[in-house]
């Protein structure tokens, strides 16, 4: 097997109103805004919203996902509007076993940006770069049951509910015991119908 870290493939790519890309030094100004404006949303769902993060300390953290990215750790992603270069979140494959190879996508939006399908076509566009690119046979998501928005977006596009994990994790945030949802896709086995 190939080394993770040698693996070759775009650090970048587009959707129809998005491009999609690795962090970069200098990014931490734009999601350090997009966290302010979204913290209450975020604080819900996000063990990172639970703190309080200086614009510092948010530019030291897109540098160690850039790292990551690189290293093929972890691969957070950035997403911008294609049209204005605006940020609106990030997304990224995350969990990553390169024997296999699957990964996890894990999503936020700024709140500016929220109901305008943008994480729905973000997940997409991600799935099928893991699955072209990447060489996926397995794609998740993983998300609080209660987390109805979350939820939504694998619904959408057609990742099937495999599991409930019962009382899984703690709330963010809190003490109460939580179920955690698992959607997947997979790739077609050589001959299986669609």
């Amino acid at each position: 097997m190939v080394e993770p870290i040698l693996k070759d493939f775009p650090n970048e790519f587009y959707t129809e109103r998005l491009l999609i890309r690795l962090p970069l030094p200098g990014d931490g100004e734009a999601v350090f805004q997009a966290m302010q404006a979204s913290r209450e949303e975020l604080k819900k769902w996000m063990a990172f919203a639970q703190k309080n993060q200086s614009l510092e300390d948010t530019e030291v953290n897109v540098r160690e996902a850039h790292l990551q990215f690189l290293k093929r750790e972890n691969m957070r992603l950035h997403l911008f509007r294609r049209e204005t270069g605006e940020f609106i979140g990030t997304s990224g494959l995350h969990r990553i076993d390169w024997d296999v190879p699957k990964f996890e996508i894990g999503y936020w939006i700024d709140q500016r940006h929220n109901g305008k399908g943008y994480i729905t076509e973000a997940v997409e566009g991600i799935t099928q770069f893991a699955f072209r690119e990447l060489k996926a046979n397995r794609v998740e998501i993983r998300c609080d049951a209660k987390n109805t928005k979350s939820r939504a977006v694998p619904e959408r596009l057609g990742f099937a509910l495999e599991g409930v994990l019962h009382q899984d994790s703690v709330e963010i945030g809190g003490d109460q015991l939580r179920d955690t949802c698992i959607y997947a896709k997979v790739r077609k086995k050589a001959g299986e119908q669609t």
